[in-house]
């Protein structure tokens, strides 16, 4: 059997903006990205604590050090600066690694710093 697993999370991260205007997506730091193994263009789900919304769209670069997230297109309707949010990608692996699978995962503070990681994290 295959599983579907929680495979790289962002946890509490803070909407910087929101742009209405582009094609679709969520820009993220690209230092954060790679500090849990996301990637660019890979599938996602934005869960905005703030207001309670859930979203499928895909993730893409933004500068490094930036410190951006960023809905776009109508993914921007879903939130806005300020909110919290988590951000899943997930895989899928057979039963024997998903009993001991660990996910990436990377918690914010309220200026999108990573103050804890859990699982497996490269910097």
């Amino acid at each position: 059997m295959q599983i579907n697993v929680c495979r790289s999370k962002i946890h509490r991260a803070r909407l910087t903006q929101c742009d209405l205007q582009y094609e679709g997506s969520l820009a993220i730091d690209s230092d954060i990205l790679d500090a849990i193994q996301m990637y660019p263009y890979e599938k996602i789900l934005v869960v905005n604590a703030t207001n309670g919304q859930r979203l499928e769209t895909y993730a893409i670069p933004a500068p490094r050090g930036s410190k951006m997230f960023c809905l776009n297109g109508a993914a921007a309707r879903c939130g806005n600066v300020g909110d919290v949010v988590t951000i899943m990608a997930f895989g899928i692996c057979d039963e024997k690694e998903a009993a001991t699978f660990e996910p990436h995962v990377a918690i914010l503070n309220e200026h999108n710093d990573i103050i804890e990681t859990k699982g497996r994290i490269r910097f």
